[in-house]
């Protein structure tokens, strides 16, 4: 079955008080982007590889991959206004197959993460990796507060894969606020959502301190 990725970078706070977006943040000598794409090539070789990108970052993207020799083929495309909309806009190049939406600024997931939830969306239709909550949680709500069975609870991460033929009619809704990753969009449409296990070093780069983590994670030369 034909694969595609639909990696999404940029929007809102993505510079994280950096001079340019996060994505676009070094580690290990090149971009933050540029390795969460190579983490798909590395598990699936030839893989379709689509980066949405906000129009004013796409030229920038260009002259880095060039200035790195990043040659790893892929295809760009202008995001919209919200998350929903650029993965909309990344998903109008796909016909068909498994379709997987990452964060950009999620460099290290691991290979089996990424194997594992292609192998589960390809069995079940949509799936999507999660962690268990290691710390005590409470909901806060209107001045009061309580506690939650963390054993209940996971945190999901990013690839989320779905078949093809349902992103298409779960993103022919219109926009909610509601809409907070792929797998709430297409649970809205009524589509089931399954899981797989994600991998706790599958960071999302949003504080200096992750991007810190993240390199010593890389410098320690962990095999994730």
């Amino acid at each position: 079955m034909e694969r595609s990725v639909v990696v999404v970078a940029g929007g809102s706070g993505s510079r994280m008080g950096a001079s340019v977006p996060k994505q676009f943040l070094e580690l290990q000598g090149k971009s933050i982007l540029m390795h969460s794409l190579q983490r798909f090539e590395d598990a699936f070789p030839g893989i379709r590889l689509i980066v949405v990108l906000p129009e004013s970052q796409i030229q920038t993207w260009e002259t880095l991959c060039r200035e790195h020799h990043f040659e790893l083929t892929h295809e760009t495309v202008a995001g919209g206004e919200t998350r929903f909309h650029s993965v909309k806009n990344g998903l109008a190049l796909i016909e068909g197959g498994l379709v997987a939406v990452h964060d950009g600024v999620r460099p290290l997931v691991s290979l089996e993460t990424i194997r594992k939830t292609f192998a589960e969306a390809e069995k079940t239709g949509a799936a999507v990796p999660v962690v268990p909550v290691n710390e005590s949680v409470r909901m806060v709500s209107q001045g009061h507060s309580k506690s939650l069975d963390r054993s209940q609870l996971r945190i999901v991460q990013t690839p989320q894969c779905f078949r093809c033929a349902w992103m298409k009619e779960a993103f022919s809704q219109e926009y909610r606020e509601a809409f907070t990753d792929c797998a709430s969009v297409l649970e809205s449409a009524g589509f089931p959502i399954s899981t797989t296990d994600g991998n706790a070093e599958n960071l999302k780069i949003t504080r200096p301190v992750d991007l810190l983590l993240a390199e010593a994670i890389l410098s320690s030369g962990f095999v994730f």
